[in-house]
């Protein structure tokens, strides 16, 4: 077991200082280090850095963090190594392993009230495509100027419909990866904006464009109460923090005017 370990730090440091190729090992071993990763991570990543990362990069640098944890461990337990000290080696390189998953779930989580927030100001210019194009077309073409963090669910959404799925799952799939204020319904009447005739069409686009304004309205009355709460906290600092300096002075001038009695 020992010879083991140590022949597994011996294998990590030359990983790590770059004398083995990291990236050439994952890549030789990606089925089986995939099944590390989480159903959302890629989602995730393309959610919190859009295309400035790839999940490929975010995942091989959790790996090498937790990698490194794990054989730091095992080198200072080296001497008095028992299965206690590998199992807690293990748990606390897991445990850095997964510290990037949970931040990138905690700023998703963070940011759902921004996503809903964004999101009728996206389907409106989304209205405007439909009124040219078919549903699936519009939304294809709607992905460039689309807020970032919508990215990664259109870019599945029209996947999964090129792909042949004339369903209203993708749009479901879609909403459950943005789980916010009315994101199933609208989903829904998009899906059905989709079908039947061009007459029954309008009728749809008419209904789809006044839930689309009534949710802007709703955005905007929230973004109003939000920024009149910021001001009555601000007020509320304000006068707290001028009255406990007013009674720190006060309390000032009569210990001083009592010393001097």
């Amino acid at each position: 077991m020992e010879i083991f370990i140590v022949g597994a730090i011996i294998v990590f440091i030359l990983v790590y200082n770059r004398n083995i190729d990291g990236e050439k090992f994952i890549q030789d071993n990606k089925m089986l280090l995939d099944k590390l990763k989480e159903d959302d991570f890629e989602f995730l990543v393309a959610a919190r850095y859009g295309d400035k990362k790839t999940p490929d990069e975010i995942f091989a640098k959790r790996l090498k963090n937790g990698g490194l944890v794990i054989v730091i461990f095992l080198f200072v337990f080296l001497t008095e190594l028992s299965l206690i000290n590998i199992v807690l080696s293990i748990l606390v390189g897991y445990f850095v392993y997964k510290i990037e998953y949970t931040n990138l779930k905690k700023y998703y989580k963070r940011h759902l009230h921004e996503i809903d927030v964004m999101l009728p100001y996206y389907l409106k210019g989304l209205e405007i495509l439909v009124q040219h194009y078919t549903v699936p077309v519009a939304i294809a073409k709607s992905i460039p100027e689309a807020p970032e963090v919508f990215k990664p669910g259109l870019r599945e959404m029209i996947a999964k419909i090129d792909a042949g799925d004339s369903s209203i799952q993708p749009y479901m799939d879609f909403a459950n990866q943005y789980p916010v204020r009315d994101s199933m319904r609208m989903m829904r009447l998009l899906y059905r904006l989709g079908l039947g005739s061009q007459e029954r069409k309008q009728e749809r686009l008419l209904m789809f464009s006044r839930t689309v304004s009534n949710l802007q309205a709703k955005a905007r009355d929230q973004k109003y109460k939000e920024r009149i709460e910021h001001m009555e906290s601000q007020t509320m600092v304000m006068l707290v923090s001028t009255g406990a300096g007013v009674m720190i002075l006060i309390l000032i001038a009569m210990i001083y005017m009592f010393t001097n009695l």
